[in-house]
């Protein structure tokens, strides 16, 4: 078991309490060893849905070995030294007292499908969490040569996991995580992206016959409100087919209230005054970081979802493919940009996920009183 020393002995910290699902854990495992019986009703697990290197041990020897007489495994210890002896193999600090403990703390063995049940949806947040910090690193690891068709990959992978805990957890009522997000706050390279944006808003003034070939590019792409302000004035007077310059860019901005004590006319028409390039170049480089940060903020907000314990498992889901719907729309506008699709995973299916499929307990004598078989743990050598 594990143990909370003293503050002050030997000036050590305390150890934090354990996770409510290692005490589930605990319960199912004893419940295992008391009457392995119970394996039958436990579905959906491996020694990986496991939160501690012991726990996983003890259930993969449990799930390896032969299960007991049930008789006899209520008059002896020989079964529980055949799953301390290969629980060993990968957990050598196991101890026969632990075991024993386990057995302590079950309070009913005949509920070990329950307790299954919480261990699955425990790692089915962790295997969650993992997935979306995965996705967060990938996009800020500024050595990838292809980032975009990285991301877009690790994307997918988050989507499978999400997918995949679907089918294990029926949908419920009341499905929406409740968990309260804090706005995005991280603008990568902000700097660089307001010098592109600038050239595209200038590039774009000069040549508005080429923002037509743009219509992928939307307002909420840039990075800053002006930015995004200017382009919405350069749309719409080449949508009206009005003269487009500086000038007119500049009384556009001011019906739309863009000007105020941030925004001089002059900084404005400096800004418009400098074109480079082409405007379906810059218009991707902004949409690519759009793109790049739209992936960021989906897997934060995932992160944040699977930080709080009261989320279930399908309020996971239904958060994880919201942020991830966002994803991707901004993938297909990408698509439309480059001239060229992407690799696109298969879609679930939108039925609603049907109950968990349980093998049925195999035909076994009525199961032993706990007392005996407690009777039994505690001469464990």
């Amino acid at each position: 078991m594990s143990h909370s020393p003293d503050p002050d002995e030997d000036g050590l910290d305390t150890v934090p309490a354990p996770h409510p699902v290692f005490h589930v854990e605990q319960a199912l495992l004893g419940a295992l060893l008391l009457d392995p019986r119970h394996l039958g009703d436990v579905t959906g697990l491996s020694a990986d849905s496991f939160s501690t290197a012991a726990h996983a041990a003890l259930y993969a020897a449990i799930s390896s070995l032969p299960p007991p007489d049930p008789d006899e495994h209520t008059k002896n210890t020989t079964w529980l030294n055949q799953v301390l002896v290969a629980g060993r193999e990968q957990a050598r600090g196991l101890t026969a007292s632990y075991l024993h403990t386990l057995i302590q703390v079950c309070p009913w063995p005949r509920h070990a499908a329950a307790y299954a049940r919480m261990v699955e949806a425990e790692h089915a947040r962790r295997r969650l969490r993992a997935a979306a910090e995965h996705l967060v690193q990938t996009v800020h690891d500024a050595s990838l040569p292809h980032p975009v068709e990285t991301v877009l990959a690790e994307a997918d992978a988050l989507a499978a996991v999400v997918d995949d805990i679907a089918g294990r957890f029926p949908p419920r009522a009341g499905a929406l995580p409740h968990t309260t997000l804090a706005p995005p706050t991280i603008v990568p390279d902000h700097v660089e992206a307001g010098e592109e944006e600038q050239l595209l808003l200038a590039t774009a003034t000069a040549y508005p016959a080429d923002v037509a070939s743009v219509r992928w590019l939307l307002p909420e792409d840039f990075t800053q409100p002006l930015h995004a302000g200017l382009w919405q004035c350069l749309t719409a007077l080449t949508r009206r087919q009005e003269p487009v310059d500086p000038v007119t860019v500049l009384w556009e901005a001011q019906q739309r209230g863009l000007l105020g004590n941030a925004s001089e006319p002059g900084d404005v028409l400096r800004l418009l005054a400098e074109p480079a390039g082409s405007v379906e170049h810059w218009g991707q480089l902004t949409l690519k970081r759009s793109l790049l940060a739209t992936a960021d903020h989906a897997g934060r907000r995932i992160e944040a979802y699977t930080d709080d314990p009261s989320n279930t498992p399908f309020q996971l889901v239904t958060g994880a493919r919201r942020s991830l719907a966002q994803l991707g729309a901004i993938r297909t506008r990408w698509q439309h940009a480059i001239g060229r699709p992407l690799p696109q995973r298969r879609q679930a299916p939108t039925t609603r996920a049907g109950p968990p499929i349980r093998r049925a307990p195999t035909a076994s004598p009525p199961p032993a009183r706990p007392t005996a078989a407690r009777a039994a743990a505690g001469r464990t050598p």
